[in-house]
């Protein structure tokens, strides 16, 4: 019997200490598949963000709460192998189909506590709030599958 409440006392702290350490994962209305007002598809998830056809940022850190993510670039991008990016997001009212956008506010950081550092993107002009920059629309776009 007392091996069992050990045992159970031993669970209840580990499942505790998971539960405080789970990463914060992608809201919800940034998974999927979408398409930018300037005709660029990404897929996104809660470890990788693609932008196609080739530039893959790894995720390391979502904080929704202030609505941005910190990313290490993949090795096979074309710019800034290995540096780390910030992007900044915010959902938009009344720009339908366009539900939220969002900005590379760092992309070339040494490491990814200085991309976490750079000041946020500017929610409140969303038309000149990334970097002089409009952030960039987001729509989702719904994959069709193959009829072969």
């Amino acid at each position: 019997m007392k091996k069992l409440n050990i045992l159970i006392i031993l669970l209840t702290f580990a499942f505790i200490a998971n539960a405080q350490t789970g990463k914060p994962k992608a809201p919800e209305f940034a998974l999927g598949t979408f398409t930018d007002d300037y005709g660029i598809s990404y897929t996104i998830n809660d470890t990788l963000w693609v932008q196609n056809p080739k530039t893959k940022y790894h995720i390391i850190k979502w904080n929704p709460e202030k609505q941005y993510l910190v990313a290490k670039n993949d090795v096979g991008n074309k710019t800034d192998g290995h540096k780390y990016t910030r992007i900044d997001y915010m959902t938009f009212t009344g720009m339908a189909p366009y539900l939220w956008g969002f900005c590379l506010t760092a992309y070339d950081a040494e490491t990814d506590a200085i991309a976490e550092q750079t000041a946020s993107a500017d929610r409140q002009n969303p038309k000149k709030g990334c970097n002089g920059y409009p952030f960039s629309r987001m729509k989702k776009i719904e994959i069709k599958p193959s009829t072969n």
